[in-house]
């Protein structure tokens, strides 16, 4: 690690504020790099050799779209170090990425800047708490609406879905407005990686009673039990059924969820062929409308009455 940490070094002195913008311009890109390629020791080394504070400091008003797209993409990428994450918060990173994500971007800057939130607020509650504090919560809701690029959308959904942990934030997530635009995300007009976020999103809001009210008023009920089928991938479907699970809580929600034929799909997803998380949420949302009502219980008996499927459900308790 001591030659890419003399490296990063060089680079940095390159970077300077009164460096020649071809030096600065190319110096950041090799820095770039180096943070896409590394891993968690080398991204370790690369923060410990003094790269975030300069980072942080292009990520000013008075950098090129160009600088502040890379500069936030290398922030991303040296967020997936732990110790980094905190770094680049204690640098003063999340306001200059606050204001990054504004109409006054590019969609490449938004995009990078998002994707830097996001894995800031990765698994570290305190840069949660100072993200959300910072006001970025109404900012990646308007990015996830239909004048963003799908890429924008997926790295705001997945922002927010990481935000979602905290009750407050939860609540505070749906107060901005996200839950009709991440239901549209939902759709078969989306991509698997915005489905599969949007999602995970909507799974961490659905912990709130009054969400889960809203996202299944929201017309979410349909797109989930579409994504359960055999053509979404095995992270779409698992994050489907993790929605439902928390939806069908709720009695209404519960009487919804089965009338739209969500019980066969869920019963489908528990077979071998299904990876274990899959089989996991799919378990706990056929619990969920289990313990609704007697006439849910009736339903997910008809559909287990071959015997693999019985086998499947006394396997995972539920008959």
């Amino acid at each position: 690690m001591t030659s890419l940490s003399h490296k990063t070094r060089v680079l940095v002195s390159k970077l300077g504020a009164h460096a020649p913008p071809t030096q600065q311009r190319q110096a950041l890109g090799t820095l770039a790099q180096l943070c896409h390629d590394g891993d968690a020791d080398s991204l370790g080394a690369i923060a410990g050799a003094g790269a975030v504070p300069p980072l942080v400091r292009l990520l000013g008003p008075g950098s090129s779209p160009e600088v502040q797209q890379n500069a936030a993409a290398a922030l991303q990428n040296l967020a997936r170090n732990a110790a980094a994450a905190v770094t680049i918060a204690g640098a003063g990173a999340i306001p200059p990425l606050k204001q990054l994500l504004g109409p006054g971007s590019t969609p490449e800057v938004q995009h990078a800047a998002a994707g830097a939130l996001m894995t800031l607020a990765l698994d570290n509650a305190d840069n949660q708490v100072e993200i959300a504090a910072a006001g970025v919560i109404p900012l990646m809701v308007q990015l996830l609406g239909p004048g963003s690029p799908a890429d924008v959308q997926r790295v705001a959904a997945g922002a927010l879905s990481n935000l979602t942990f905290k009750a407050e934030h939860a609540a505070a997530i749906a107060t901005a407005g996200a839950i009709p635009p991440l239901v549209q995300l939902l759709g078969p007009g989306s991509s698997a990686d915005r489905q599969e976020v949007a999602a995970a999103a909507l799974w961490g809001l659905a912990y709130n009673s009054d969400n889960a009210v809203a996202i299944a008023a929201a017309g979410a009920n349909p797109h989930l039990i579409h994504l359960l089928g055999p053509h979404s991938p095995a992270e779409v479907q698992q994050n489907a059924a993790g929605v439902l699970w928390k939806l069908a809580a709720y009695a209404d929600n519960a009487v919804a969820i089965t009338a739209a034929g969500a019980i066969p799909a869920l019963v489908q997803l528990l077979g071998a062929g299904s990876p274990a998380g899959v089989q996991k949420s799919a378990a706990a949302a056929l619990r969920s409308l289990r313990d609704r009502s007697a006439h849910n219980r009736a339903a997910i008996a008809a559909a287990t009455a071959n015997a693999d499927a019985l086998q499947e459900m006394k396997r995972l308790g539920l008959a």
